[in-house]
């Protein structure tokens, strides 16, 4: 007799609660084989597939592509066990194919991995099916699965569950069922106490449109005591509203809204910006290119510019922890780039930058941006970074004022390098000119630190033997 048992979606580590279904990968009454991907989902920092752990015959999914589902909720059902015929277990009635937990699987028909990349190093220990003395233990009957025909998503509750204000529920009830910080947050903004909102997600997990709708219920009665608007202003502020196009801002372009929105709201920021002679800069690298061996990129030599300047003004690759009121220097350059790709603007993260090579760099340089661009960055990936280098030249730009990546403390940006009239050597020459833009946080150092800095890379630019005095 085959069991059911349900797949959730899976912890997908670096503190994130919630994902998007981008484009499912199975259909119901499809053969899946233990580890085989099944869906493709769009965290707030990569696009990753999810396996499935177990293997046997899709009976149900949840959720539709586009829909956003929060860690804990149920993706899909597996009947495993059986004989593997999708008619069989379409058919077939709920009591004879009973949903299983986890710990009830074998080790046959369960690996015990989670993700692609992460999750257990090897497989599962071998498992012992336990019989529970409750023939109901492990079940919810308050929730019974959709036939497999036609699953029920599991983000389509019941408004009147969602918006009732639980004052049965006393303060003192536990703890509050949020995994959320972005719910957190809202309902600390609008004052809403989370534990007078009844969860519609697993196990009553408060999501967004609890919220929402919570906040929406309590502020009718208000509205409803408020004077009417004047008869002119109604119709006009009607088609306003509803003109244009709404793009809603999650996933990934939510996340840069956030955090850019966090950076501008939290950070004291500054630029200041020189512009700089690197006609000796571009004549090193074509030397450096036409010796032989790996060609060498240009942000690879900006990289290392960075990593040099950052070495004599560590105020620069640092954090600020708000809470303890302190300055946190960080022991090694994780350099981040900023990457454009057709999902949006992703920054990944060099690790240890300031060892590496020249060669080195440009190696993983092209290795993120590829890798961003077929948009397979893990989470890794993404995170970690302490000082970001902007290279908006290649958008035909001269200048900008670039928004500190929260939570660093400074961002280089670096413009088109192009052909200006220069004074070179007491004549006027036509130089390879470049602007370069130092946004930093005025609480890790003052204006001093950062012209000093932003001085040395211009130096560098200007004349790359510097850099061998430091080698």
């Amino acid at each position: 007799m085959a069991q059911v048992l349900e797949f959730k979606l899976p912890d997908l580590g670096e503190g994130l609660t919630e994902a998007e279904i981008v484009r499912w990968l199975v259909a119901v009454g499809d053969v899946v084989a233990i580890d085989q991907p099944v869906v493709e989902v769009e965290t707030a920092k990569a696009m990753v597939e999810v396996p499935c752990p177990y293997g046997g015959v899709v009976t149900a999914r949840y959720g539709e592509e586009g829909t956003e589902l929060p860690v804990g909720a149920p993706l899909l059902t597996v009947a495993v066990g059986g004989t593997g015929a999708p008619e069989e277990l379409t058919e077939a009635a709920p009591e004879a194919a009973p949903k299983a937990t986890a710990e009830d699987a074998v080790s046959s028909e369960y690996s015990g991995n989670v993700l692609v990349g992460y999750g257990t190093a090897g497989p599962a220990a071998r498992r012992r099916r336990v019989k529970h003395a409750s023939p109901t233990a492990g079940q919810t009957p308050a929730a019974p699965k959709a036939p497999a025909a036609a699953p029920a998503p599991v983000a389509a509750p019941a408004p009147a569950p969602v918006v009732a204000v639980a004052a049965a529920v006393p303060a003192s009830a536990g703890p509050v069922p949020v995994i959320s910080p972005l719910v957190r947050k809202l309902a600390r903004d609008r004052g809403l106490d989370l534990r007078e909102v009844r969860g519609s997600g697993p196990e009553g997990l408060i999501l967004r449109a609890d919220v929402e709708l919570a906040l929406a219920a309590l502020e009718r009665p208000v509205a409803a005591q408020a004077p009417a608007p004047a008869p002119a202003a109604s119709p006009a502020a009607t088609p306003a509203a509803a003109a244009g196009e709404r793009i809603p801002l999650r996933g990934l372009r939510g996340v840069v809204a956030d955090k850019l929105s966090r950076s501008r709201t939290e950070i004291p920021d500054a630029t200041c910006w020189v512009d700089a002679d690197a006609t000796e800069l571009m004549a090193a690298r074509r030397a450096m290119n036409t010796a032989g061996g790996p060609k060498i990129s240009l942000l690879a030599l900006l990289a290392r510019i960075c990593a040099h300047a950052l070495d004599r003004f560590p105020e620069l690759n640092s954090t600020v922890d708000t809470a303890a009121r302190e300055i946190v220097r960080l022991p090694a350059v994780h350099l981040g780039f900023a990457a454009q790709t057709p999902r949006g603007l992703v920054v990944p993260v060099v690790r240890d930058a300031g060892t590496r090579t020249a060669e080195s760099l440009t190696a993983e340089f092209a290795r993120l941006t590829e890798s961003a661009r077929q948009g397979t960055l893990t989470p890794a990936d993404l995170t970690g970074g302490t000082f970001t280098l902007n290279n908006y030249g290649v958008f035909g730009v001269d200048g900008s004022t670039p928004i500190i990546n929260h939570p660093e403390a400074a961002m280089l940006g670096v413009g088109r390098i192009i052909p200006k009239p220069w004074v070179h050597q007491g004549e006027l020459a036509v130089r390879q000119v470049v602007q370069l833009s130092l946004t930093f946080d005025h609480r890790v150092c003052d204006g001093g630190t950062a012209g000093g800095f932003l001085r040395y890379v211009a130096d560098c630019v200007e004349q790359p033997a510097v850099l061998l005095r430091t080698v």
